[in-house]
C-alpha cells in the first residue's frame, strides 16, 4: 500500500478523535462553563450539523481544486476549528468551534476516499479506502480514551489543543506523502449534483441512514449500559469503549478485501449480521464476559457496513464520485443523530437500558431491505462503472506525480467508456 494512505489514516485518526471525544467530556465541559449536561449535548449535535452541511458545500466549492490542495485546506480548517474550541471563552463560542471543526469532516473523507482508491491498482480500491478508515477506528481504541483521560486531568481545553496538534501533524504528512493528483476536465458541481441524483446513489445513502443508525442506537448509550445493565463500575467505561473500537478496527480490516471480492454480498451480510447481534445483545448483557464479547462483535459488524457503502456510492456515481462519497458521511451523521434519538425514546418510554438494541435491530433490517431493493433494481443493468478503479496502478502513479496538475479524463486514459 502507498505511504500516502498513512497520511490519510493519520488525518482520519484526528477527525475520529474529535468527533467522539465530546461524549466523554460532556460533564467536564458542563461544569466548567456552568451549564447542564443535556445542554452540553448540543456540542455533539453542532459537530454533526457541521458534517451534514459541510460535506456538500465544501465538496462543491472545491470541485476545481487539485485533490492534494483540497485535502490540505480541509485539514487546515479542521485544525482551526479545534483550536477555536480550545480557546472558546464561553459556551456559544464552543458551539461555533465544534460546528467549524465538523464542516470539513465529510468533504475530507469524500475526497480522501477517491484519492485512496486512485492510488492503487484495480481490485484493491476497497482495501485502500478501508486503510484510510483504519485511522478512524484506531481513534476509538486509543485517541478517544486517551483524550478523555487528558481532558479529565488537565481540562477539556487541553484535549482540543492536542487534537489541533494532530491536525498540524496530519497536514505535514499530507504535504509530504500524498502525490499531486490532476483535476479531471469533467469535474464540476453540476456534474457532481447529477451523479448524486442517481437512483442507486440515493438508495445507497438511504441504506447508510437506516443501517448505521442501528449501531448508534446502542453506541450512544453504551456508557450507561455498562454501569446500569452490565454491572460494571464507572472505571470500566473507558475499557468498554476501547473494546468497541477494537471491534470497529477488526470490521474495517475484514471489510476491505471482502468488498473488493463481492461488494453487495458484503453489504447484505454485514447488515444482516448487525441485526442478529443487536437482537442477541440484550440477552447476553447480564453475563459480563459475554457482554464484553458482544460489544466487540457489535463494533465489528457495524463498521463492516461502511466500506461497501462508501464504494457503492462512489461506483454508482460513475465519473463524478466525490460529492456522493462526501454525502455518504452526511448520511452516516444523520444515522448517528437519528439512532441516538430513537434509542433515547425507547429508554424514556421505560423499556429498559438495553431497549435501544431492539430499536437498532429494526433499523438494521430496514437498511438491509433498502439495500436488497437497490440490488434487485440494479439487476440486468450490467456492472456499474468503477471509475475509482479506472486507473491501472502504473498510469495512476504516472499521472499523480507530474509537476503540474494536467487536466485529463480518467476515461480517456483508461479507455473506459463510462
Amino acid at each position: 500500500m502507498p505511504l500516502a494512505l498513512l497520511a490519510l489514516a493519520v488525518s482520519a485518526f484526528g477527525i475520529g478523535t474529535t468527533e467522539f471525544v465530546m461524549m466523554g467530556l460532556l460533564p467536564n465541559v458542563a461544569d466548567d462553563l456552568g451549564t447542564s449536561v443535556p445542554t452540553a449535548g448540543y456540542l455533539v449535535s453542532a459537530y454533526a450539523i457541521g458534517v451534514v452541511l459541510g460535506a456538500p458545500l465544501l465538496t462543491g466549492l472545491g470541485s476545481r481544486i487539485p485533490r492534494k490542495s483540497m485535502l490540505l485546506a480541509l485539514m487546515a480548517l479542521f485544525t482551526v476549528g479545534n483550536l477555536a474550541s480550545a480557546l472558546a471563552p464561553d459556551f456559544g463560542w464552543l458551539v461555533a468551534g465544534r460546528l467549524l471543526a465538523g464542516l470539513p469532516h465529510g468533504a475530507f473523507f469524500g475526497v480522501g476516499a477517491v484519492v485512496a482508491a486512485r492510488l492503487v491498482s484495480e481490485g484493491r480500491q476497497a482495501r485502500a479506502v478501508a486503510t484510510m478508515f483504519l485511522g478512524l477506528t484506531v481513534a476509538n481504541i486509543v485517541g478517544v480514551p486517551a483524550a478523555t483521560l487528558l481532558g479529565q486531568h488537565l481540562g477539556w481545553r487541553a484535549t482540543f489543543l492536542v487534537v489541533a496538534a494532530i491536525g498540524l501533524a496530519a497536514m505535514a504528512a499530507l504535504a509530504r506523502l500524498v502525490p499531486r493528483i490532476p483535476v479531471e476536465a469533467h469535474q464540476d458541481v453540476r456534474r457532481e449534483l447529477r451523479a448524486l441524483g442517481n437512483r442507486q446513489v440515493l438508495l445507497g445513502l438511504l441504506t447508510a441512514v437506516f443501517g448505521f443508525a442501528g449501531v448508534f442506537a446502542v453506541y450512544s448509550y453504551l456508557s450507561a449500559m455498562t454501569t446500569k445493565a452490565m454491572g460494571f463500575g464507572e472505571s470500566t467505561v473507558t475499557l468498554v469503549l476501547a473494546l468497541f473500537g477494537i471491534g470497529m478496527t477488526l470490521g474495517a480490516l475484514a471489510a476491505g478485501p471482502l468488498t473488493d471480492r463481492a461488494l453487495r454480498p458484503t453489504l447484505y451480510g454485514s447488515l444482516g449480521a448487525l441485526a442478529v447481534v443487536l437482537v442477541a445483545f440484550p440477552f447476553t448483557v447480564h453475563v459480563q464476559w459475554a457482554a464484553l464479547a458482544m460489544v466487540v462483535l457489535l463494533g465489528a459488524v457495524g463498521f463492516m457496513t461502511t466500506t461497501p457503502l462508501q464504494m457503492l456510492v462512489m461506483n454508482k456515481a460513475k465519473d463524478a464520485p466525490t460529492l456522493a462519497s462526501a454525502s455518504n458521511h452526511s448520511a452516516f451523521n444523520l444515522a448517528n443523530a437519528g439512532g441516538a434519538w430513537l434509542g433515547g425514546v425507547a429508554i424514556a418510554a421505560g423499556w429498559g437500558w438495553t431497549s435501544p438494541a431492539f430499536v437498532g435491530a429494526v433499523l438494521a433490517v430496514a437498511g438491509l431491505a433498502i439495500a436488497a431493493t437497490a440490488g434487485y433494481l440494479d439487476r440486468g443493468q450490467g456492472k456499474g462503472s468503477r471509475v475509482v478503479a479506472a486507473h491501472s496502478a502504473r498510469p495512476a502513479l504516472e499521472d499523480v506525480t507530474r509537476d503540474e496538475p494536467e487536466v485529463t479524463s480518467p476515461s480517456a486514459r483508461s479507455g473506459h467508456s463510462g
